[in-house]
């Protein structure tokens, strides 16, 4: 088969094209005919290097999440799932590729009416916004920030928040992405690459202050986000897309009685299941929509990951593996 191999880290020409054996599946396994792979920042600064979990072994085939049908299952695998078209993760790499090996427990049928790109586009995305919103619990009429409003987490934390009730500004870099995120349900945009960005958010609450910021930017904007809450507001921090956590002055935030939300302990494999289902469901009635800003072939992996990188993208970006595998 082919497969996107990274035999070095550094820059996305790293990401080759190689002829490498088909997997097989073993026990407790299925092998997936991939119609399309996710990518998520977070393997953008594994293949550089600086990741958030320290360097994986090399070589590896890069890619966590995978839509397409079953086509073999291991010897003790219900047979009937053969056939099945599922979204899955792979256990952290093996995903840039034309076939993928993942555990039967993790493999989520798509639900009847909902696309394979959607569900794909759902599988970590979905799951981290769906978890993120249920820990905010937002209430009506709150002042909501979403930060990278145009990404694949962000442009469905709009969604929810919106669904809610809430006040939602989005937030993100150029002017370009005001009319995706306006059409999702935020109430204003703002673009925080512009140094008056604060001043446009203080317009967007009428100076009332933000109720709620969903942090995955950190660095800069997340501290200067953090600061436009009000007293007794708080933040969800969830991710550093900008290569470095937001500053938290704990004794500042106390003063303010700010709450700090977002940092419990990752889900176990039953919720993970439990949230991507839930995302799916959602989507499949309607109610959640994921934005695929962009596809691209898999011998093109290194330009997505440029892609990517240059913030550029708006919502979420797939490979596509070979196109006898779709569908």
């Amino acid at each position: 088969m082919r497969a996107v191999v990274m035999e070095e880290f550094g820059e996305p020409e790293v990401l080759r094209i190689r002829h490498v054996e088909d997997p097989v599946p073993g026990p407790g396994q299925v092998l997936v005919a991939v119609a399309y792979a996710s990518i998520t920042f977070v393997e953008t600064q594994v293949r550089s290097g600086n990741g958030p979990f320290g360097r994986p072994v090399l070589p590896r085939i890069p890619g966590n999440g995978v839509g397409g049908r079953i086509v073999a299952v291991g010897p003790d695998v219900d047979p009937a799932l053969m056939g099945t078209v599922v979204v899955t993760t792979t256990g952290g790499e093996g995903g840039y590729a034309e076939l993928a090996l993942a555990r039967a427990q993790d493999v989520v049928p798509v639900p009847a009416g909902l696309e394979l790109t959607d569900a794909v586009a759902l599988l970590a995305d979905g799951r981290t916004a769906l978890l993120l919103y249920r820990q905010a619990r937002i209430q009506p009429s709150e002042r909501v920030l979403v930060e990278a409003a145009g990404g694949g987490v962000g442009s469905l934390l709009v969604q929810l928040a919106a669904a809610a009730d809430a006040h939602v500004i989005g937030a993100a870099g150029g002017v370009g992405k005001a009319g995706l995120v306006t059409s999702l349900g935020a109430a204003a945009y703002v673009d925080y690459s512009r140094p008056d960005w604060l001043d446009r958010v203080a317009e967007a609450t009428g100076g009332a202050g933000l109720d709620l910021v969903f942090d995955g930017v950190g660095g800069r904007i997340g501290t200067e986000a953090i600061a436009a809450l009000r007293e007794g507001g708080r933040v969800s921090i969830y991710g550093m897309a900008s290569g470095a956590d937001a500053e938290l002055d704990e004794g500042a935030l106390r003063a303010r009685s700010i709450g700090v939300i977002g940092l419990t302990a990752a889900p176990n494999p039953a919720q993970t299941r439990a949230l991507i289902v839930d995302a799916l469901n959602l989507a499949a009635g309607g109610k959640l929509r994921p934005v695929i800003g962009q596809t691209f072939p898999l011998e093109m992996a290194a330009a997505a990951h440029r892609a990517i990188e240059s913030r550029t993208t708006t919502g979420k970006t797939l490979l596509i593996p070979a196109d006898h595998a779709r569908g």
